[in-house]
């Protein structure tokens, strides 16, 4: 076959190209650690590349998101301990103010202070974090949940919404709680209305309800709607009656047995209240369900209205007889409202202990997928120094023979033979 000194010559530039296009190749590989330089050198590694890559970029994401919620949720934790101190606190001066021995000047002097916890309240509850969000206002974390109203009381302006952020493909963890859950629908045990009958003879008097079983009130009482306690015909004991004054079915009826405070203790489906002063034959005392509207005696009360109503009666002061029965009542319901308060905000620090140890595990479990994925990576894409530099070596005397060779060839010519 007859060979032209064209083809000849193309073939020997097309070998040397092919060698030096391998060798350069080799050589980029060197240079960038990297086995992989165009997509077509491993289509299927390629694809794998790109879907770690930006797996990859997903746990660094969630990463970000998981120290933000762990800062967002650090910082509640905080404020609620404050709260929960503050609360505390209110609780001592209560139980200072039930003192009988205080004077009105004593009592003035701890309602200044309660001015001043109920002030520090306020403005946890409205607390921000290092973004000018309010933490207590669910999802209107723009706008202040808490206001002070001219009268003096207090009004929640956010929602019940709760924040949430991603910390894994299909896992959310909550990173605040709203005020009006923690806040402002805590159980109030004075969530009846009590009153004496007008028409009564004797200077009895009822104290504020309170109730100590939620299940049997919520079950026997609620339903009812108002009951009446009718003093008996000797004085000295009673008949629950409904509202419209028939005796209840079965008949319940009862002693009056004097309590440690000289008065009387009626309980009744939930609900306890103290009966004092001279009780006459026939007296009745209503007890009645409070969530009617306008009426401070609701199934909820929140923990600002509660240390302001124990403000309020401490500032008025009184030393008469039908003064330290009010007195006494609210500091007593005021008790019971802050050691529910003080359970309900232990509860929330509880979940958010719990949210908080979601955060720690997930960030580990993402680590280990964050290695897994940078060993895989590695695997197909970085390069294998000692195998690249022998194919180096072999490829550069394979480029050389080839130049050499070309040289001879093209040099060869039938005028040499002449």
């Amino acid at each position: 076959m007859r060979i032209s000194t064209i083809q000849q010559f193309n073939s020997g530039v097309r070998g040397i190209q092919d060698n030096y296009s391998n060798a350069t190749r080799t050589q980029e590989q060197i240079s960038s650690g990297k086995r992989i330089l165009t997509p077509a050198d491993d289509p299927v590694a390629t694809v794998r590349l790109l879907q770690l890559s930006q797996e990859s970029n997903r746990l660094e994401q969630f990463s970000t998101n998981m120290t933000a919620a762990n800062n967002s949720l650090t910082q509640e934790e905080a404020i609620l301990n404050s709260v929960n101190n503050s609360l505390q606190r209110i609780r001592e001066i209560a139980i200072e103010a039930g003192d009988g021995s205080m004077s009105d000047a004593d009592r003035q002097a701890l309602a200044t202070e309660l001015e001043q916890r109920e002030e520090e309240l306020y403005n946890l509850f409205n607390s921000q974090n290092a973004r000018g969000e309010y933490l207590f206002g669910g999802y209107q974390s723009s706008e202040q949940p808490f206001v002070k109203n001219p009268d003096g009381s207090y009004s929640y302006q956010g929602d019940e919404g709760q924040r949430s952020i991603q910390i894994a493909g299909s896992k959310y963890v909550a990173i605040n709680d709203n005020g009006k859950d923690l806040f402002v629908n805590v159980a109030n045990v004075n969530r009846v209305n009590t009153e004496a009958d007008a028409a009564n003879t004797g200077t009895g008097r009822i104290s504020l309800g309170v109730v100590e079983d939620k299940t049997t009130y919520d079950n026997t009482f609620y339903p009812q709607g108002s009951v009446s306690i009718v003093i008996g015909a000797t004085g000295d004991s009673y008949e629950i009656v409904d509202s419209a004054g028939n005796p209840l079915a079965p008949p319940v009826t009862g002693d009056l047995e004097e309590n440690d405070e000289g008065g009387y203790t009626v309980r009744y489906a939930g609900v306890a209240v103290t009966l004092d002063g001279e009780l006459a034959a026939g007296d009745s005392f209503s007890i009645s369900t409070g969530d009617s509207a306008g009426s401070t005696n609701r199934e909820t009360r929140s923990i600002l209205e509660t240390v302001s109503l124990l403000r309020s009666t401490l500032e008025t002061g009184g030393s008469s007889s039908e003064d330290k029965w009010q007195r006494r009542d609210v500091i007593a319901v005021t008790l019971d409202n802050l050691d529910n308060a003080m359970n309900q905000v232990l509860s929330v620090q509880t979940t958010i202990g719990a949210r908080m140890n979601v955060i720690e595990s997930t960030l580990t479990e993402n680590e280990e997928v964050s290695l897994i994925n940078t060993a895989v990576t590695s695997e197909l894409q970085d390069l294998d120094y000692a195998e690249a530099l022998s194919r180096l070596s072999l490829q550069s005397v394979v480029l050389e023979a080839s130049q050499q060779s070309f040289v001879k060839v093209s040099g060869l010519s039938l005028f040499n033979l002449l």
